[in-house]
């Protein structure tokens, strides 16, 4: 799933690309995908690009007074096109939900694979009319997270602190991939209750937080859609990196299966040594 450094990395090159373009065509293939129907899609079309932005792991183009937003759940992703194709796209039979085109020909497409279809597009007049971004928690990169922020969101939450890190609705933007990795950088357990760590804990996952994100977000800036997929992957040191070598002490990175995803972790570096439950195992035991 993209998150929050993709999205910005995605964001920046939408600001870069598509300012001063006038949108001309905008055609959804998935009817499902399209969340809001005032205004209407074709209300976009004739604008001209005023603005990109981000919102937690949605993404923002601005025509006006009216903004096209977008989240590409866990199976979607930006298709960019210097020139747009001409060929038509077959609704039901084809991994785009929305093709948007631009008056210089150029253009992208929001793709979606698999059968879950879980891809969301809205046009609306102000960002906060979109229902998950009225619900996000502050963006961990904000001038404004500051360390007692974070000790504050945290403070009585007797829940694990990897879900903590991925409820949108208490901190924006960070998913299963950049909680891994900020929680290998900070040493601390996935499985630690949030409303447990002492001080000394907070001060380690709050460093760990911003310079993961930060360095992720830096990474990203610049490049084309195509390529930040590959700069995210090369950027993680434990995440979908299970059996390989922990680059801080060595030991192997092991995975651990939950609900519908796995994270991974270092035993060594994060829970004194302990391997934790993995229900795949259990499974296959019983």
């Amino acid at each position: 799933m993209p998150e929050m450094p993709e999205v910005e990395g995605l964001v920046g090159f939408l600001r870069g690309r598509t300012m001063g373009l006038e949108l001309r065509t905008a055609r959804l293939t998935s009817i499902s995908a399209l969340k809001t129907f005032d205004p209407r899609l074709d209300d976009l079309v004739g604008r001209t690009v005023s603005d990109a932005g981000r919102h937690g792991k949605f993404a923002r183009l601005t025509l006006g007074d009216v903004h096209l937003v977008f989240h590409l759940a866990k199976a979607g992703w930006l298709r960019w096109h210097e020139e747009l194709p001409s060929t038509a796209i077959k609704p039901g039979r084809s991994p785009i939900a929305l093709r948007v085109g631009f008056g210089d020909g150029s253009g992208f497409d929001l793709t979606e694979a698999g059968t879950k279809k879980s891809l969301a597009v809205y046009v609306v007049r102000d960002p906060m009319d979109v229902p998950g971004i009225a619900r996000l928690g502050p963006d961990p990169l904000g001038e404004d997270f500051t360390r007692d922020v974070l000790a504050g969101l945290l403070a009585g939450r007797r829940t694990q602190i990897k879900g903590v890190l991925r409820d949108q609705q208490i901190v924006a933007g960070i998913g299963n991939a950049y909680s891994d990795e900020i929680l290998h950088a900070a040493r601390m357990s996935p499985y630690a209750l949030a409303a447990n760590l002492d001080d000394g804990d907070i001060d380690r996952l709050y460093a760990a937080l911003r310079d993961v994100l930060q360095v992720a977000v830096a990474a990203a800036q610049g490049r084309p859609p195509a390529e930040l997929k590959d700069a995210k992957r090369r950027g993680m040191s434990v995440h979908a990196r299970a059996g390989e070598t922990c680059p801080v002490c060595g030991d192997t990175v092991r995975s651990v299966y939950l609900a519908d995803r796995s994270f991974e972790y270092c035993a060594t570096c994060q829970t004194g040594g302990k391997v934790l439950a993995d229900r795949r195992l259990s499974r296959l035991l019983k």
